[in-house]
């Protein structure tokens, strides 16, 4: 409420002074009456020059007055003179009566008067107008456009945009409740920030957990496999084998079931899970060699050359995920040393317009010395889920390149794949 009573209270002091001048000015203005004497002495004046030999012309302009050669009594011009209270004597040089001479003091008096008064209601009306719109202004900022902003700001997060920030202007009215509420909105960013990690983190513990029991369960279904072929062969006992065969079958469909539940919520976690965003950046290209430098635990992992300096487009998280699912891939079915080399290439690709358009890349080249992929399963090992005949013995769940295809094209880039003497993973990492 002190926000708006200062303001009204130096509007009304001003008004109030405004009128106090504009009364003062006029109050002073009153009619002092004529000068008698005065007059006097202008005819005698006027008679003077009039003998000299001034025409009448030269005696109006010099005296300021108005002479009306005339001797009748009656005359249109006087009449009017007369009419506004003119100050009107006998023109009479060298004693003989030859008209008027009239001044037309009151008339001029009200004339300059009225222009007067015009002057000061014009100067009232400017003042008027300067501080109504001073006064507009200030409301303006101090009140309407605080509470526009506070609108837009409060939509903006009614929308969860939590990035956008609310301009800080202490000294309105609504100066403290704009920090509080700019801290609210970081409290809330924060919060959602943790809530996405939070959930983003049980997922994975969810999808990793269903493949975990997936585990035991078909550990469980080769043991009752194993327990029926002993029972039908080695069990001399029918009743009791088919009864224990009947137990062993229970057991194997409920393993199943088991089975088929865990696959389900994997796999309805990792649909989720793919939608992760890709965030991608401009970064220096030498972090990329350091992730190779971090990769021990991969046996051998030989660096031919060091990759050019440079700016490239990727999501470092991402990234270091591409490079630990090929070296690990290669590590787990080849079991050789891993050779790794960086070299820069260009693409020429044709737009919308027939337009060629030349592209810069690193290139980094990943291969083993092991046997390699069939050639009729090289162009599936980058679907989701699908495993190769020849790795059923290792742990896995067909998804290692299928995520590595996935990051590389949200990132600009691309995947190459190929035998020569081993298996041959290309990544295309595209620059700045």
């Amino acid at each position: 409420m002190k926000w708006i009573i200062k303001p009204l209270v130096i509007y009304m002091l001003v008004m109030i002074a405004v009128l106090v001048i504009f009364s003062m000015t006029f109050g002073r203005r009153q009619y002092k009456g004529r000068d008698m004497s005065y007059y006097n002495d202008l005819i005698y004046s006027i008679n003077d020059d009039y003998e000299a030999g001034y025409t009448i012309e030269d005696i109006e302009e010099k005296y300021d007055c108005n002479i009306i050669l005339s001797t009748k009594n009656i005359d249109s011009e006087l009449t009017a003179y007369y009419t506004r209270r003119a100050m009107v004597l006998d023109f009479s040089p060298k004693g003989e009566y030859i008209g008027k001479i009239a001044w037309d003091d009151v008339y001029m008096q009200k004339y300059n008067g009225d222009k007067e008064v015009l002057r000061y209601i014009t100067l009232f009306w400017t003042v008027l107008v300067v501080i109504g719109t001073s006064f507009i202004i200030f409301i303006y900022l101090r009140f309407i456009k605080p509470v526009i902003e506070m609108n837009e700001y409060a939509s903006e997060i009614a929308k969860g945009n939590l990035d956008v920030e609310l301009p800080m202007h202490k000294k309105n009215i609504f100066g403290s409740f704009t920090e509080s509420f700019d801290l609210m909105r970081d409290a809330l960013k924060a919060s959602r920030e943790r809530e996405m990690e939070s959930e983003k983190a049980r997922k994975e513990l969810v999808a990793a957990l269903s493949h975990d029991i997936k585990t035991p369960v078909a550990t469980i279904q080769a043991a009752c496999e194993v327990l029926d072929m002993q029972l039908a062969t080695k069990c001399s006992d029918k009743d009791m084998a088919l009864q224990m065969r009947d137990k062993v079958e229970i057991i194997s469909s409920k393993a199943e079931l088991i089975n088929g539940l865990m696959s389900n919520v994997f796999h309805a976690t990792l649909e989720e899970l793919e939608k992760i965003e890709v965030n991608v950046k401009e970064e220096n290209s030498l972090i990329i060699e350091g992730y190779f430098d971090r990769l021990e635990n991969y046996g051998n992992v030989i660096l031919e050359n060091s990759i050019p300096e440079c700016l490239v487009y990727m999501d470092k998280i991402r990234m270091e995920q591409v490079i630990d699912n090929i070296i690990g891939n290669s590590h787990k079915y080849a079991g050789t040393d891993i050779r790794v080399s960086f070299s820069n290439v260009k693409y020429e690709s044709v737009k919308d317009d027939g337009k060629k358009n030349t592209e810069n890349f690193i290139k980094i080249k990943i291969s083993d010395e092991g046997p390699g992929v069939p050639e009729d399963e090289l162009p599936l090992i980058t679907e989701k889920y699908y495993r190769g005949r020849d790795v059923k013995e290792k742990t896995g769940y067909g998804l290692g390149l299928y995520l590595v295809k996935m990051y590389m094209e949200k990132q600009g880039g691309g995947i190459e794949y190929y035998n020569e003497n081993g298996f041959v993973v290309e990544l295309l990492i595209k620059k700045v």
